[in-house]
Order: structure tokens, then C-alpha cells, then sequence
């Protein structure tokens, strides 16, 4: 009897070590939830649903995203945070996931402990967008605006940590500059006011000002990458004024904390193929920069990002109300 219990033992051990290669090798076997949670429409979207289509293509499941919008993202995230840690339910965001719960009293899930990074994805430049009337047409015609100005500049911001937030304070800082950051609730109505006169600068990716620049509708005077963008070839970077000024929004796939390292990996190899598909092509052409890359880089990645975006929060001291 005591053999058969050593047995029945040992049997079990051996099954619990075979489980996560064995779910690797059958993963995925039904359809994957994809959480997005932000509302339809906007880059992330677009990137997440340009990706989920390829990982269905070459995974022969269906990866199907769920927009979950609320919170400045928490809502959406928490979510993913208290799935199962089976790869059926993988959160696809933006960095603001990362910096947006720096200024925040409380939030349900801590980044780093309760998430998996998975795959960093792509790298957004963000454009400095100024109102076309105003007589700024460069960095250094901006630092002679904000002086003369004397504070009373404003600057929007689509959400408080985004990105964009975070790179118009590392300007402000590296500038030596003076405005008044204007929060508001989401880019469509602070791209209104920058058309509309109300608002002097917005910084956000590219893409959100591209056609108002090709139009002529604002200025986008400098982007925020380390070289200038395929799809504003003009337009100067800002570090070409300010060395050694650079700042990105970027885009990543996540999981729930505990995912098995063997589907991390199959995940993050799926995640690099597509992005040597025509995806390639069509985000290049957006001023997207792809960042194909392991496991580990990402998470060197977002630790490195992470502690950048907390200096300039606590430095600008930034905080949600």
C-alpha cells in the first residue's frame, strides 16, 4: 500500500511538471480575450487590433479584443490583473499604463507585482503641436513665447501621466520653461481647443496631428524621437534644440502575474513574427517605430521607462485629484 501511495506520488509530481509544456504545446485551444481599456478608435486601438488579427492568423484562434474604458485605464487593466494566469485573457496597452498609477492615491493592482510583460510592441514619437497663429514655428521660438508669456502659456494634456503629460513637463523642465498644463478629458476636445485658439501646445503621438498639421489647421513645429519621423520628414526633433531631450508613448502586451514562463515565451515569439509582416510596413508608414524584442528586454524596458516617467511625476510633482 505505502508503494502505491509512493507510486500515485510520484505520478502526480511528474503530471504537475509536464502541465505547462504540454498547455504551451495545445495553447491556444479556444479563443483569447484581449483586453484594451480605452474606448474604440485612436492608435492603441488600431495597433491592438491590427495585432490581435495577426496572432489569430498564425495562432488558429480567434484573439479577440474587448474595449473595457473607465478610470484612465484601471478599469480594463484590473480585469486582466484578476484573470487566470492561463493566457486567455492578456491586456494590450499603452505606457500610460505604467506611469498613470505613479499619480494616483490608489489603485487596485501594482504593476510590476500582479502583470507579465509579455512583448514590447512599438515605440510612438509624439509631435509638439502649437496654434498656427500664435508666432512660434520652433523650439527655440517656443522658450522666446513661454518667457515673454510668463507663465501664463497653457499646454494640454489628454489625461493626467499620459505620456504626452509627461513629455510636455520633461520639455517644460529641459526648456527651462514657464506654462500652465491644462488637463482635459481625452485628446479629441484638446485638439478642438489648440485649433480653436484656447489652448497654445499639445504634445501627443503624431498620428493624432498629423492630418491637422498636413491641413494647416496647427503647427507641428518638433517631434519627441531621437531622429525625425518617415512621415513628418521636415519637421526637426526637438533634441536638435534640446540634446538629449527624447520621450515616447509606447504599446505592450501584458498578462496576469503568474503566467508560465513557456507561454510567455510562445507568446512573445508569435508577437515578433507578426510584426515582421506587412504590420511592419503599415506602422513604419503611421511613424510608428517597432520593437521586436525578448521577454527580458521588456522587462528591462518598462523598468528603465518606469523610472524615468516616477522622476519627472515627482519632480513636476503630478498628481490626480
Amino acid at each position: 500500500m505505502r508503494k502505491d501511495f509512493l507510486f500515485r506520488l510520484l505520478l502526480s509530481a511528474v503530471t504537475a511538471l509536464a502541465v505547462p509544456a504540454a498547455c504551451a504545446q495545445s495553447y491556444p485551444n479556444k479563443p483569447v480575450r484581449v483586453i484594451i481599456p480605452f474606448p474604440p478608435g485612436g492608435t492603441l486601438d488600431a495597433v491592438g487590433r491590427m495585432l490581435a488579427q495577426k496572432l489569430s492568423d498564425q495562432m488558429g484562434q480567434q484573439f479577440v479584443i474587448e474595449n473595457k474604458p473607465g478610470g484612465n485605464g484601471i478599469i480594463g487593466a484590473d480585469v486582466v490583473a484578476k484573470a487566470p494566469a492561463d493566457g486567455y485573457t492578456l491586456l494590450f496597452n499603452a505606457s500610460t499604463f505604467t506611469s498613470a498609477p505613479m499619480t494616483m492615491k490608489q489603485v487596485p493592482y501594482a504593476v510590476e507585482k500582479d502583470f507579465a510583460p509579455v512583448a514590447l510592441v512599438a515605440k510612438a514619437p509624439l509631435s509638439v503641436a502649437i496654434n498656427k497663429n500664435l508666432p512660434v514655428t520652433d523650439i527655440k521660438s517656443l522658450i522666446a513665447y513661454a518667457k515673454a508669456e510668463q507663465g501664463n502659456a497653457t499646454f494640454a494634456t489628454g489625461s493626467i501621466g499620459s505620456a504626452g503629460h509627461l513629455a510636455t513637463q520633461l520639455l517644460k523642465r529641459s526648456g527651462n520653461m514657464k506654462y500652465t498644463v491644462v488637463p482635459y478629458k481625452g485628446t479629441a476636445p484638446a485638439f478642438q481647443d489648440l485649433i480653436g485658439g484656447q489652448i497654445a501646445g499639445f504634445i501627443d503621438p503624431i498620428l493624432g496631428s498629423l492630418q491637422y498639421h498636413k491641413n494647416g489647421m496647427l503647427r507641428v513645429i518638433a517631434v519627441t524621437s531621437s531622429t525625425r519621423t518617415p512621415n513628418l520628414p521636415d519637421v526637426p526633433t526637438v533634441s536638435e534644440t534640446l540634446p538629449g531631450y527624447e520621450f515616447y508613448s509606447w504599446y505592450g502586451l501584458w498578462a496576469p502575474a503568474k503566467l508560465p514562463d513557456d507561454l510567455k515565451q510562445k507568446l512573445n515569439a508569435e508577437v515578433n513574427k507578426a510584426l515582421a509582416t506587412d504590420m511592419n510596413e503599415k506602422l513604419t508608414q503611421q511613424g510608428l517605430i517597432l520593437s521586436p524584442g525578448t521577454v527580458a528586454d521588456f522587462v528591462k524596458f518598462q523598468r528603465d521607462d518606469m523610472a524615468k516617467s516616477q522622476k519627472i511625476i515627482t519632480e513636476g510633482n503630478i498628481r490626480v485629484e
